[in-house]
């Protein structure tokens, strides 16, 4: 017996430095050469934000914001105001270990003024188990596709990087001809206004969230929040809005996400984001044969 696990100790000592190795060996992306998040200037939680739901599960320090999921409650903030376009961006923490079931969202939403038929435009983190990575979702909803039924137009991606080690920044840039996500700035995809029928145009306020969602987050709900984990932390810091308010100026512009300050990428940028969808995208809502596409003629 001695003998024999001797003899698989190096396919013992393998098969536990995997996971290292995936990590290790992770490639960053090429540099997008323009940095849309430098421009824009930080503020404090409490600056433009304010507590929403789960009061007792929620911590503002220093300008940051830390919430939690128990198996009493959540937590979620919101925005101080509306806007109709803008940057919107906060540096985030996950936590590691077992978190299925659990979303840890940054997202712009008119749920509240147009319950059943709003739109949304998402950046949710789908909680995972040990040695799996989490999923990154961004998600886009308009109107309830006008029926009052929700479409989603998701497209996952993983991560380059360990988003539990550190703070990473994760943003939305919504103008009125496309919306751009960012990660660290790099563009990860770009949803352009194709029609107004498949385009959020209506005021929007920004969220943020820890949620039990285990019907659905993890695996298609295979994997369910397990309280003997909990509390399951998600941090945000580094807040930054850049972005025209629904009651300011009907002159206001919002950021442009590329430096020719006329919208789109530059080559740079698209080459960072056709690098990231290459190695790191693992769900397209329009290459889904399941979907019908009749719903998002985008595709």
């Amino acid at each position: 017996m001695a003998s024999h696990l001797l003899h698989n100790i190096p396919v013992l000592i393998l098969l536990m430095s995997i996971p290292l190795m995936i990590i290790t060996t992770a490639q960053n992306p090429p540099s997008p050469g323009y940095y849309p998040g430098s421009r824009i200037s930080t503020i404090a939680f409490d600056q433009g934000y304010r507590n929403l739901w789960g009061a007792q599960h929620q911590r503002v320090e220093q300008g940051s914001v830390t919430l939690w999921l128990d198996r009493s409650s959540g937590s979620g903030y919101k925005s101080l105001r509306s806007y109709q376009s803008g940057y919107f961006g906060a540096d985030i923490k996950l936590q590691p270990g077992y978190t299925a079931g659990v979303i840890t969202s940054f997202y712009l939403s008119n749920n509240e003024a147009h319950p059943g038929d709003h739109d949304e435009i998402d950046i949710e983190f789908l909680g995972t188990t040990p040695y799996k990575p989490y999923t990154l979702q961004t998600n886009v909803y308009i109107r309830g596709s006008g029926d009052r039924n929700i479409i989603g137009r998701e497209m996952k991606f993983h991560l380059w990087f360990d988003p539990t080690q550190d703070f990473h920044n994760y943003a939305i840039l919504w103008t009125p001809s496309e919306i751009i996500f960012l990660v660290d700035d790099v563009p990860i995809r770009r949803y352009p206004r194709k029609s107004d029928a498949t385009f959020p145009l209506r005021p929007m306020w920004v969220y943020g969230s820890i949620w039990d969602a285990s019907s659905w987050a993890t695996e298609d709900g295979k994997y369910k929040a397990d309280y003997n984990y909990q509390p399951f932390i998600g941090r945000y810091r580094n807040f930054k809005i850049g972005g025209c308010a629904a009651e300011g100026s009907a002159s206001c512009r919002p950021p442009s996400a590329s430096p020719s300050g006329s919208g789109g990428l530059s080559q740079q940028q698209q080459s960072g984001m056709e690098w990231v969808q290459r190695n790191y995208l693992v769900y397209d809502y329009c290459r889904d044969w399941k979907r019908d596409h009749t719903q998002t003629p985008e595709c």
